[in-house]
């Protein structure tokens, strides 16, 4: 039988991290963390990572697991989630992943047999030293050259993929898109439920403002500074590039009040949690829960249910 493991999915602020804790202590089970930021130590305020009373309570997994410089792909993550699911279920627990980072869900779900070639160290310098002479727009307008489809898909300002997708076409001679095209899903390893988490856009950005202010109040631009001043937020780099982290720089250097930078973060993390709406809305194997005129303890009776009645998500490979 394949393991069975429950996750929780949708856009920032909309209630992922309590619905998991509920239901983690409904149903044994201990949080596997979805987040492509969470994974870095040192930031804690900007990521919402579980408080440590959180964590004392409920075992947490794939927090803290490398330092902000360090690279870290959607592989490592399925390689790390793995583990962490075989332990869990070992122990006789109930696997629960948490987060907004659809993509290394997709991948740990949908497992791809994908033949890019590796990263190439020394291409990558070249491309990084490229991209701080004639800056993300330019990079952007190389890669449309050499794959329009891999261009359309990516954002100018996320300069990790892009210099990704210039790496690939520059040392094996094939676009991204090829390798895509060619790239084989496999069965889902386990049985799993995907529970989404839904609101109506005005309410979602009215707990984004709510959640942006609290961190700030809990220290996110001391959290930014102590970051910036250990060398952890430059722009190459992912952790450079988080929401939460490079709108406050501007603060931070004195080019303007705080509650202009807040503001700018506010706005940036609205249009993440449409994008993440947009991603985990194409994917048929998300159950979703519509949360709006219901109180917590109804979303958590509904996600219990949901998962108590799902056998298995059979749209995972569709």
């Amino acid at each position: 039988m394949k393991p069975k493991i429950l996750c929780i999915v949708g856009p920032t602020a909309s209630g992922k991290s309590g619905l998991a804790l509920a239901l983690a202590r409904r149903f044994r089970g201990e949080i596997v963390s979805c987040d492509s930021m969470q994974i870095y130590r040192r930031m804690d305020i900007g990521t919402a990572k579980a408080t440590s009373a959180e964590q004392a309570e409920v075992l947490h997994h794939l927090l803290d697991l490398v330092e902000p410089d360090a690279s870290f792909s959607a592989a490592d993550f399925v390689s790390a989630a793995q583990t962490a699911i075989a332990d869990i279920t070992a122990r006789g627990n109930l696997p629960i992943l948490c987060g907004g980072t659809g993509l290394y869900l997709d991948s740990l779900l949908r497992p791809t047999a994908y033949a890019a070639p590796p990263p190439d160290p020394a291409l990558r310098a070249e491309l990084t030293e490229q991209l701080a002479e004639s800056g993300p727009e330019a990079m952007h307008a190389k890669l449309a050259e050499l794959d329009p489809d891999a261009a359309a898909a990516v954002h100018p300002n996320n300069t990790k993929r892009v210099l990704r997708a210039l790496e690939i076409c520059l040392s094996s001679g094939k676009t991204k898109s090829e390798f895509d095209a060619e790239s084989v899903v496999g069965e889902c390893p386990y049985e799993a439920c995907v529970i989404g988490l839904r609101w109506p856009r005005a309410e979602l950005n009215a707990r984004i403002d709510e959640r942006v202010d609290a961190m700030l109040k809990d220290g996110l631009a001391e959290e930014t500074a102590a970051l910036l001043a250990a060398g952890y937020l430059a722009p190459d780099t992912t952790a450079g590039q988080a929401i939460g982290y490079k709108e406050i720089l501007p603060f931070l250097r004195g080019e303007e009040p705080l509650a202009v930078s807040a503001e700018r973060l506010k706005i940036a993390t609205h249009r993440y949690a449409k994008r993440q709406m947009t991603w985990f809305g194409a994917k048929p194997y998300v159950r979703w829960i519509d949360c709006e005129g219901r109180n917590f303890e109804e979303i958590v009776n509904i996600a219990a249910d949901i998962f108590i009645c799902t056998q298995d998500c059979g749209k995972i490979n569709e």
